[in-house]
């Protein structure tokens, strides 16, 4: 009986694999209520939600919070380039891709104050910047550039510095240097807000950090994407070897 009951919440999950993947329930489209659905296949609310936790597991479904349950739209796989920072431009480009900027100045934490190497409480430029395609995220930046370096005009439509942050890359001078940190880890809380995240999903965590040629921190990135949908390149450049052969 325990079984069979463990088994229930896996053939409703089939069951609505196959009418979404045939196309009798299309992207985009609202699933009936959980109410609805759990009285549809004779189950508990409870066991209806193990059978839609299956499905948001896969990306198949999205539950909007007040709103209910989504078909998701196909999921193309984001490309990141690793380096100086950058959504590939094409993925950048595309038409279904819509980026938000949020700019505010902050002090700076504990946290930050240690990235970018900066007195705790600092001023800090601060601009989020969203990735949706089709009104469902896919990519979360958080980008830090101590005041004084922080560009004019981000928010302009014509702003070079808006056009680099749509591609999430180094909004600040142009440093010497990049050291690039990638992790897999669960996402925080606010992170599986702004990107939609069940508490199983993993992120694709990348931390970066760009300093000038005299060694300051010019600007500290986080960036996060889900785990699933992501694909982060980074090339290594071959540098000669100049020493002098020792006579």
């Amino acid at each position: 009986m325990t079984r069979s009951v463990h088994r229930r919440h896996h053939d409703i999950a089939d069951d609505l694999r196959h009418q979404i993947t045939t196309g009798s329930i299309k992207p985009g489209e609202r699933l009936p209520s959980e109410v609805g659905l759990a009285a549809r296949y004779r189950v508990s609310t409870v066991t209806l939600r193990r059978a839609l936790a299956v499905l948001q597991g896969e990306g198949l479904v999205e539950k909007i919070h007040g709103k209910g349950n989504y078909v998701r739209h196909p999921r193309r796989k984001i490309m990141y380039v690793g380096g100086w920072g950058t959504l590939d431009p094409w993925t950048a480009a595309e038409p279904t891709l819509r980026i938000t900027v949020r700019t505010t100045t902050v002090p700076a934490s504990v946290h930050l104050t240690t990235l970018l190497k900066v007195p705790t409480g600092s001023p800090l430029a601060e601009y989020t910047c969203l990735s949706l395609e089709h009104g469902s995220p896919h990519g979360l930046a958080r980008i830090y550039i101590p005041r004084d370096l922080a560009p004019a005009g981000v928010l302009d439509n014509d702003s070079v510095c808006r056009e680099a942050a749509t591609r999430f890359a180094v909004l600040g001078p142009s440093p010497a240097t990049i050291r690039e940190t990638v992790c897999a880890r669960s996402p925080t809380a606010d992170e599986a807000s702004a990107l939609r995240l069940g508490s199983s999903m993993a992120v694709l965590s990348i931390t970066r950090i760009a300093t000038d040629a005299t060694g300051r921190v010019v600007e500290a990135a986080l960036l996060a994407f889900p785990g699933d949908r992501v694909d982060a390149v980074f090339t290594a450049h071959h540098v000669p070897n100049e020493r002098q052969p020792q006579g």
